[in-house]
């Protein structure tokens, strides 16, 4: 595991659980916006941060007071080792979440198989002919659709979410993610945040790419039919 980061403790990032998080190196997917661009460039030299052992060590001192653990990135679907570490991870009696992109259903198909994810948050990046433009090597977008058909019909519990930005969002991609995740049990829509780092460091100076407070209501009103729940961010 190429590992960039690990964050001892976490009340928010998995629904309902004290969990910490370990962040992965290296992304498929060259998202202009993307507010970990250190992560998604990938390990330096080819090595990770930290290793898992290091993980372990602490998870094993933590015991009784961390439930679960999130797996994020970056794209943690990449990695060589992924199921293995989630392996010993359960192995410890933890909960596990997955954050992904959805660009691997082959990977995500052997862990919902062998009941090594708790929940999926699943970030669905834009419409289907949109896709091109932010992978690095394009499978083509049929992929996302098999991850969020996969996730809907396997996943004891999980989200799909959209961080909502122009030129990747507007009214008519929310119409067709929509229509992708019709009957899902809850899309998150994500505020794109200004004042950040990102991949594309011009990307934030057009102020006309983010959305308004009010903007982001007219996104969910799209929706809000369509899904079980629906969360603005």
């Amino acid at each position: 595991m190429h590992i960039g980061g690990f964050q001892k403790n976490s009340l928010i990032d998995f629904p309902g659980t004290i969990a910490c998080v370990v962040f992965t190196s290296g992304c498929n997917f060259k998202c202009p916006y993307c507010h970990n661009p250190e992560l998604a460039a990938g390990p330096v030299n080819g090595v990770g941060r930290l290793n898992t052992s290091d993980i372990f060590s602490f998870l094993s001192k933590r015991k009784g007071w961390v439930d679960g653990v999130v797996i994020t990135g970056g794209e943690p679907c990449l990695q060589p080792d992924l199921i293995e570490f989630i392996q010993q991870l359960k192995q410890m009696g933890l909960a596990v979440k997955l954050d992904t992109n959805g660009s691997r259903p082959s990977v995500l198909s052997r862990l919902l198989d062998r009941s090594l994810l708790d929940y999926v948050a699943m970030d669905i990046k834009t419409g289907p002919d949109r896709y091109p433009d932010i992978m690095i090597s394009a499978p083509g977008s049929d992929v996302i659709f098999q991850s969020i058909q996969m996730i809907m019909a396997s996943a004891p519990d999980y989200e799909f979410r959209t961080t909502c930005v122009r030129p990747f969002i507007d009214a008519c991609v929310i119409k067709q993610i929509a229509g992708q995740i019709n009957g899902a049990r809850r899309y998150v829509l994500q505020k794109c945040v200004r004042e950040v780092a990102m991949m594309d460091p011009q990307f934030s100076k057009n102020p006309d790419r983010f959305f308004s407070d009010q903007e982001m209501m007219t996104l969910k009103s799209i929706v809000e039919e369509t899904v079980q729940e629906i969360l603005v961010r």
